[in-house]
């Protein structure tokens, strides 16, 4: 047993018979020793042990039974220290005097002197402390003799192996690990394996080791890009994202943890590791401008005309990088090629062939470059770019020369005279002399016109001669046009559809420009600051160069056609910008965000205002059309009661007699003729009576200017009563009577009418009553109503209009109306067959 020792910590494994019971451990000397709920007891702090054993209690209790059980714990020192011993003893030592001794390595070979045996009492012991890192094991012999030297006892072997203690830490075999990935590699890609090692024991929990990571910088784009395999130390990708023109290059944190990576007993060590993003062809070269010029001086060769630059984010001088050039048009006869800078990746534009400037005086040459390698798979991008290089050809002072030299010309021959015209000149913008050839325009050029295309138009001319015959020569003119920030970008679409209720269902909106780079993207967007409620109710977001996308601000706005102004400027020297409606039809959605039918009706130019509006007009429009019909009706109506008392068109015989005047006698008698005051009848006149039985209804009006006509002003029906009612002329006072009243005799009897006439005799009876006062002596000329009995409620009698003698004039004789004076003098013209 050893004498004292030095515990840096130490375990024991308890575990319950019944592995699915939940068991609590405690233990008596907690500050010293601790149980973990796996049952493993661990020394709280490094102390000194003392030769006598260090006993502590261990309580077990099972937590849903409460049933405890309760184990003492014997601590004692391993001899693995100065001052550890075992005892050798021989059986013969009781009868013999007996020397002990061990031989082997640690005793008396290399390394001597770490184990001694006392030669009386047989006692080993170890001198100084063991490094199990070093040697494991010793191997010795014990040997026992007399006091004489004589082997008493074969030798034994003893082995004395050393306990591991988890007294060294992990160590990496690099410091710094290095390693590659591919950029855009999937989940799951190998990247590497760090290592660490262990000088405990590997075979137990001192030596096993777990690896993790601590930490990953850049954090972006995700903060767990990598993982690793906590066993092997193999690193993985577990996140997609890796972009090399984003993040080169990544530094990880890698933790080595012993004790099967336990963070509170086990002893651990860092390293890094350094992941460099490897780069692909996942970017295509790009040209930095659309059109490229040069010149060239005519007849030389191996010069180069224009430097053609691009772009490429894949690593400098790799072949995902390096660019390669070739011309895609504009060269038919191959007399320019493009090399490649290999510095700087620029495309050299050189002449290998002679050019005329008589010939040839500009060139429009289309480019394209891409890479040497392909670009990788799953690239959404084009696979090279394209550009325009127009090289203008420069006049050189040549001399002249004859073509064709000689030139043989007959006696016949003579100067010829050429005229130039336009064949072809689709927009009408030049004119051509026709005596020098010299063309000029006539218009503004626009390179956004229909008829350029690709920046070109081309016109048509036609040269012709004098000559016998005479021939005639085509030639085309190119007219290479530049851009001008002439043109305002605008809006497209011109018409959105969205939801009244605030969603993530953005308009997206795209500016278009008819020009071209740099006059047109990026372009900006934005929103007026008049009216308020514009900003108030939208908001604006550019998405791209090109895109932008509108969106409510606001939580609710309701349903109908918003016109929504955006203001659009691109990216000229100097800048242009309009102010672009977008018509926007704003709905209510069912729950896939798409407009219900009744909202497609009012979104078709109509808001619910709107519809109120009209309903309130048709409404209103529907009450004049009745005001207006019923005014209609009443005006007919009074039409109709003037043409009772008055119609020029109706028959003579039925109409009122309208005179200057009432009355007759001297009095009427005027410088005007009488008979000319006539004008017309009513139809309700069936015969005559004298003036005093005019009724009451009737009133007479006259002025100097005006024709007195009969009005009716005043219903008596009491003067359209039966006959018999009306008062008779001899109770009205003697002496009181109107001036054209005739004079009082005796009245003629007329046919009266039984109070219940059968209605067949009310003709007869009307007749024997207009024939008495057509025969009544006393009846003067007075142009007066004569006056029948009120047919009442309840008559059976037919309509006057039925009588035949004021239907048919033709059976009547009307000569008599010859002697009634001058006043019916009219009448007797018109009814008695006179001349007038």
């Amino acid at each position: 047993m050893a004498n004292s020792t030095q515990l840096s910590w130490e375990q024991m494994r308890f575990r319950s018979c019944d592995g699915n019971k939940k068991i609590h451990f405690g233990s008596s000397e907690p500050e010293d020793f601790r149980v973990g709920e796996d049952g493993v007891v661990y020394a709280e702090r490094s102390f000194q042990l003392s030769a006598e054993p260090t006993e502590f209690v261990v309580s077990a209790q099972d937590k849903e039974t409460q049933e405890e059980w309760q184990m003492k714990v014997k601590l004692t020192a391993e001899p693995a220290f100065t001052g550890a011993s075992e005892k050798i003893r021989s059986d013969r030592d009781k009868s013999l005097s007996l020397r002990y001794s061990v031989t082997g390595p640690g005793a008396d070979q290399p390394p001597t002197g770490i184990f001694i045996i006392n030669p009386i009492s047989g006692q080993l012991s170890v001198t100084k402390p063991l490094d199990r890192e070093q040697i494991a094991s010793f191997h010795l012999r014990a040997h026992a003799v007399d006091v004489n030297g004589n082997q008493v006892e074969n030798p034994i072997d003893i082995v004395i192996n050393v306990i591991d203690m988890n007294d060294n830490r992990p160590e990496f075999l690099h410091q710094v690990w290095n390693g590659t990935v591919p950029e855009g590699s999937k989940p799951g890609t190998y990247v590497m394996t760090v290592t660490a090692i262990d000088a405990d024991d590997p075979n137990a929990q001192n030596g096993m080791l777990r690896y993790r990571i601590l930490s990953q910088a850049p954090s972006s784009p995700s903060p767990n890009m990598f993982t690793i395999n906590n066993e092997t130390g193999d690193i993985i990708t577990v996140a997609a994202g890796l972009d090399r023109e984003k993040v080169q290059q990544y530094t990880l944190i890698i933790q080595a943890t012993d004790m099967e990576g336990n963070p509170t007993y086990g002893l651990s060590n860092t390293a890094t590791a350094v992941i460099t993003v490897t780069d692909v062809n996942d970017n295509p070269p790009e040209f930095t401008a659309m059109t490229f010029y040069g010149e060239v001086p005519e007849n030389r060769v191996d010069v180069i005309v224009a430097n053609l630059t691009v772009t490429d984010k894949d690593q400098p001088h790799t072949p995902a990088w390096n660019a390669m050039y070739r011309m895609t048009g504009g060269d038919p006869t191959g007399r320019f090629t493009i090399l490649t800078d290999p510095n700087s990746n620029d495309g050299l534009v050189t002449v290998v062939k002679p050019i005329d400037f008589e010939t040839n005086r500009m060139f429009v040459l289309t480019v394209a470059a891409e890479n040497q390698v392909p670009l990788a798979k799953g690239i959404q991008h084009p696979p090279q770019s394209t550009a325009t290089v127009s090289i203008t050809v420069i006049d050189v002072n040549e001399s002249p020369y004859f073509v064709p030299n000689p030139k043989l010309i007959n006696n016949t021959s003579c100067d010829q005279i050429h005229r130039y015209s336009k064949l072809s000149d689709p927009a009408n913008w030049l004119k051509i002399d026709p005596i020098n050839g010299q063309i000029t325009t006539t218009a503004v050029l626009d390179r956004e016109s229909i008829y350029v295309q690709n920046n070109m138009y081309n016109a048509t001319f036609l040269a012709s001669d004098n000559g016998i015959p005479p021939m005639s020569g085509t030639g085309t003119l190119q007219i290479y046009l530049l851009d001008i920030n002439d043109n305002a970008p605008q809006v497209n679409p011109k018409e959105a559809t969205t939801c009244e209720t605030l969603q993530p269902n953005a308009i997206n909106i795209t500016a278009v420009d008819p020009d071209i780079d740099p006059n047109a993207g990026p372009f900006a967007f934005e929103l007026p600051d008049t009216p308020a409620s514009i900003k108030r109710n939208w908001t604006i977001v550019r998405i791209s160069g090109d895109h932008a996308q509108l969106s409510l601000r606001i939580r609710f706005l309701e349903a109908g056609i918003y016109d929504v102004p955006i203001v659009i400027t691109d990216s000229g020297n100097p800048h242009a910008s309009s102010t672009s409606v977008l018509k926007v039809k704003v709905c209510q959605c069912d729950i896939n965000g798409d407009c219900t039918d009744v909202d497609r009706i009012v979104g078709a130019g109509l808001g619910t205002g709107a519809i109120i509006a009209i309903l309130l007009c048709i409404i209103i429009l529907l009450i004049l059309v009745l005001m207006f019909v019923v005014w209609m009706k009443r005006r007919d109506k009074e039409r109709q009661a003037k043409q009772l008392l008055i119609d020029p068109e109706d028959d003579v015989r039925d109409n009122i007699l309208k005179y200057d005047e009432e009355g007759g006698g001297e009095e009427d008698q005027s410088a005007e003729d009488p008979s000319s005051k006539l004008e017309g009848v009513v139809s309700l006149i069936v015969g005559y009576n004298s003036p005093n039985k005019l009724p009451s209804c009737c009133q007479q009006t006259s002025s100097p200017v005006e024709k007195s006509v009969f009005r009716i002003t005043d219903y008596d029906l009491s003067q359209l009563q039966q006959p018999d009612t009306v008062e008779p002329d001899a109770i009205k006072p003697v002496g009181i009577r109107r001036l054209d009243e005739r004079p009082i005799h005796a009245e003629p009897q007329y046919p009266v009418r039984s109070a219940a006439p059968h209605p067949g005799d009310i003709g007869d009876f009307i007749n024997e009553g207009l024939k008495a006062a057509d025969n009544d002596p006393t009846a003067p000329p007075y142009d007066s109503l004569l006056v029948f009995d009120y047919e009442g409620s309840g008559s059976t009698a037919g309509s006057l209009s039925s009588l035949n003698s004021s239907s048919s004039g033709g059976e009547q004789d009307y000569d008599y109306l010859n002697d009634w004076g001058p006043r019916f003098k009219k009448l007797a013209d018109m009814y008695g067959g006179g001349d007038d």
